[in-house]
């Protein structure tokens, strides 16, 4: 059985590659890795103009020093299609699985003036971390790449420049955050503002058009079957945003800070050349 095996993997490493070739299309399943490279802006919270500014002297808005917010690694499936443009250039797509991240808070929001003495909310409590427990992020890319070596060889590195349209789905806050905010800095603002009942908390996130930048190696193993392994670089970026509304719907303010992932996504996959 070992003499068969060797001769086998022999059989499949001495093949003739009939590599990439201009028309060729080459499809890629296999397995993104994103560790984001994070930082963040600290929270401004800008506050409606209601009766809330001129008994708790708030400004319209403020910033909290120290504030900021972080997020964690993820792994996830990925598509990739390819077609050859000529023998050494290619137009890919990317796609995949959506990731799923959670999203932490670090830091006090705390009002100036009267209304901090009254009610702050501390981002970084373990109670209420992570401040959001999942949001899926849809990254689809289009990138143009190009093949170094002769289409016939089985390594062929490769570097790519392209564009993704990058958005966030299903946010869903912590509950423990959600009631942290509705008892300090939600009550505070509907107080102010002459709103009773409990305040609603919600959060989206920005979508924006980004940069791609991508170098990796192609091994082609027999004529259809290869392997690639690449890395990836997004400079995203995204406006991370908490409502808060009144019990009647009035929004009472909004509390802002950008979040750069600016992530580095591994990806290790099989491709099958058409």
């Amino acid at each position: 059985m070992k003499k068969i095996y060797l001769a086998v993997l022999a059989a499949c490493l001495s093949a003739g590659a009939h590599a990439q070739h201009a028309g060729d299309d080459v499809a890629v399943l296999g397995w993104f890795h994103v560790m984001p490279q994070d930082s963040s802006t600290p929270q401004t919270t800008n506050v409606a103009p209601t009766p809330i500014n001129t008994p708790l002297r708030l400004p319209s808005s403020f910033t909290s020093a120290g504030t900021g917010l972080s997020t964690n690694k993820a792994d996830t499936v990925g598509l990739v299609f390819s077609h050859y443009l000529t023998d050494h250039i290619a137009v890919t797509t990317v796609a995949g699985v959506p990731p799923v991240f959670k999203i932490y808070g670090h830091g006090t929001i705390k009002p100036p003036g009267p209304a901090g003495a009254l009610g702050q909310q501390n981002l970084g409590d373990p109670q209420t971390n992570p401040i959001v427990k999942s949001v899926r992020q849809w990254s689809p890319a289009l990138l143009f790449q190009y093949y170094f070596n002769a289409p016939t060889a089985k390594f062929r590195p490769f570097v790519g420049i392209g564009v993704s349209y990058n958005w966030f789905s299903d946010i869903q806050l912590s509950p423990n955050f959600v009631q942290s905010t509705q008892n300090n800095l939600g009550a505070v603002l509907a107080a102010g503002a002459g709103k009773p009942g409990q305040t609603q908390v919600s959060a989206k996130a920005s979508s924006s058009w980004q940069p791609v930048f991508n170098a990796g190696l192609s091994y082609n193993i027999t004529d259809h079957w290869g392997m690639v392994a690449s890395v990836t670089y997004i400079p995203l970026k995204t406006t991370s945003s908490v409502i808060i509304k009144a019990a009647d719907g009035t929004e009472l303010g909004v509390s802002k800070a950008e979040l750069k992932a600016d992530p580095i996504i591994s990806f290790l996959a099989v491709s099958y050349k058409f």
